[in-house]
């Protein structure tokens, strides 16, 4: 037999208001069809973060980024918080922007094998390829999105 439980809102048991609702990584959940299932935890992003390399390194925001590192143009290091199961078990995407026309540019991370992806920091390249012209660059806007699974 199943059951079904059915709340407007979960608070914690002292009934102050606050939520803490621990999902386990075998949870689920139904496409909006209805159709597939899908692991919850699998499919949360681990780490992202927005940042500003114009005048020096910095997160503008992030979720489990512990630092930025301006390492030369176009090359930052993020180093997370909480580290990540494996150096290449996880990948990174993201955009960035130039400061001065907002248009926004694909940018890569760089390869795996010259040793920049590790289990607790990625390093990005900010690289762009628009108008016959690329190359690094020190961007004002750029965003992180990391997904894979934490130690």
């Amino acid at each position: 037999m199943s059951s079904q439980l059915n709340v407007d809102t979960i608070v914690d048991k002292a009934g102050s208001g606050g939520t803490n609702v621990k999902v386990g990584n075998t949870s689920t959940y139904v496409s909006d069809g209805g159709g597939a299932t899908q692991n919850t935890v699998q499919g949360l992003a681990k780490s992202w973060a927005a940042g500003d390399n114009s005048s020096g390194s910095t997160v503008t925001d992030s979720v489990n980024v512990a630092s930025l590192t301006d390492v030369a143009t176009g090359k930052t290091t993020l180093t997370f918080t909480n580290n990540m199961r494996g150096a290449g078990a996880y990948t990174a995407g993201g955009t960035h922007a130039d400061g001065s026309d907002q248009t926004a540019y694909a940018y890569i991370t760089q390869a795996l094998q010259d040793g920049s992806v590790a289990t607790g920091s990625i390093a990005l390249t900010h690289n762009y390829a628009y108008s016959n012209a690329s190359g690094n660059g020190d961007y004002a806007y750029w965003n992180n999105t990391i997904h894979g699974d934490l130690a």
